[in-house]
């Protein structure tokens, strides 16, 4: 079973930065339209380049606001991408689990 890939043309955020001033934005920042795949397409972009396709990308989060709908969506990036191995990391009572695959 394949994954439909669809491109979506999209404008730069005001004030839009990978890099953890980036992450330290309220929730409703990240809800808006198209900005968490931005983020997370721009920090592909800049980290990977052309080296995206077939890399390993682990993802962490501690489980708020967010964290499962983020996680979705870097996920189905992740995908169009071109990912073969995709690892999370999930923090539940300051216990990190680790699944690869």
């Amino acid at each position: 079973m394949g994954i439909a890939v669809v491109e979506t043309a999209t404008k730069p955020f005001a004030g839009q930065k990978p890099g953890t001033s980036g992450l330290r934005k309220r929730v409703p920042e990240f809800q808006q339209q198209n900005y968490t795949e931005n983020f997370v397409q721009a920090i592909l972009d800049a980290g990977l380049g052309a080296k995206k396709r077939g890399s390993q990308l682990v993802v962490g989060g501690d489980g708020r606001y967010l964290s499962m709908e983020a996680t979705n969506v870097i996920i189905k990036i992740a995908a169009a991408n071109g990912r073969v191995k995709l690892c999370t990391l999930r923090s539940r009572h300051g216990l990190c689990l680790r699944t690869c695959g």
